[in-house]
């Protein structure tokens, strides 16, 4: 059964830092690409960033370009989402996901496994 489990969340102050983890399980299949997805309360969810299965090659929003930075560790079946120079609008659940035989789409319906999400709040 595949899970993937998110941690690393929690409450930090504009222009901070946080680092998010994804543990991947249950795969029986690859490659598989990984994205980062948000939902802030009231708005629709939003692409953050994805990575393909080599990561070779990443996307990001415009949004958070030069400030995120997504990496994986395939041997251990973890993902990465490195954040700095964090704002108040970077607010939201944060979740993991999985898109099998993709190379890291934008489009969230891309995606066949998702993660629970973890809350990031940054304080103005």
């Amino acid at each position: 059964q595949v899970q993937l489990v998110e941690s690393g969340g929690g409450l930090v102050q504009t222009g901070g830092s946080l680092r998010l983890s994804c543990a991947a399980s249950g795969f029986t299949y690859s490659p598989y690409a990984m994205g980062w997805f948000r939902q802030a309360p009231g708005k629709e969810r939003e692409f953050v960033g994805a990575i393909s299965w080599t990561g070779a090659t990443t996307n990001y929003a415009d949004s958070v370009k030069g400030r995120f930075a997504i990496t994986r560790n395939r041997a251990d079946n973890i993902l990465f989402l490195q954040m700095s120079s964090l704002t108040p609008e970077d607010t939201a659940i944060y979740s993991c996901a999985a898109d099998i035989y993709g190379l890291g789409s934008a489009n969230d319906s891309e995606y066949e496994y998702w993660g629970q999400g973890t809350q990031v709040t940054v304080s103005s």
